[in-house]
C-alpha cells in the first residue's frame, strides 16, 4: 500500500462539474492498494498517518499530529501510485490492485483513520475526480507499506 500524504491549507475533489467533497487544513491522502495489500497493512498505515506529526507547533518544528490542529483528511484512491515505468514510455499498472480487491481494502482504510479519530472524506472510488488543493509548506511525504513493514 502506498499512501501520498499533502499537507494543506484546503481541498476539494470535484466529480462531474460539482463540488462531492471539501476540507480546510488536514492531509489529502492519495492511496494506491496492491494485490499483496492486507486488513494489517491498513491499520498499520492508518495508524501512522493518525500519529504522524508534521504541523509546525509554536516554535515552528514538525511537532503536531493531525488532531492537535483541528485538522481533516481528504482521502482519495490512486492505482497510478503502482505505475511500473521501467520499459517503454507508457505505464503499466499491473501491481495495482483491480478494483475488486482494492475498493473494499479503500473503504476499510476510511474507516481505519475514522476508528483513530479522524475525519474523512473521500472522492468515488473509480470516478474521473478533478483534485484541487493548496499544498502547505509544501509538506508531501510518500509512506510504502513495502518500504515500512517488508
Amino acid at each position: 500500500m502506498r499512501v501520498l500524504i499533502q499537507r494543506v491549507k484546503h481541498a476539494s475533489v470535484t466529480i462531474d462539474g460539482a463540488v462531492y467533497s471539501e476540507i480546510k487544513q488536514g492531509y489529502v491522502l492519495l492511496v494506491g492498494i496492491t494485490t499483496d495489500d492486507t486488513k494489517e497493512i491498513s491499520e498499520k498505515l492508518a495508524k501512522k498517518i493518525a500519529q504522524l506529526r508534521i504541523f509546525e507547533d509554536e516554535d515552528g518544528k514538525m511537532n503536531l499530529d493531525i488532531q492537535q490542529v483541528g485538522g481533516s483528511i481528504l482521502s482519495i484512491s490512486q492505482f497510478t501510485l503502482y505505475a511500473d515505468t521501467k520499459k517503454g514510455n507508457r505505464p503499466g499498472f499491473s501491481r495495482a490492485a483491480r478494483p475488486e480487491q482494492a475498493n473494499p481494502l479503500y473503504k476499510m482504510f476510511n474507516e481505519q483513520l475514522r476508528s483513530h479519530g479522524l475525519y474523512v472524506k473521500t472522492g468515488v472510488f473509480g470516478a474521473d475526480m478533478k483534485v484541487e488543493l493548496c499544498n502547505d509548506g509544501p509538506v508531501t511525504i510518500m509512506l510504502d507499506s513495502e518500504e515500512m513493514y517488508g
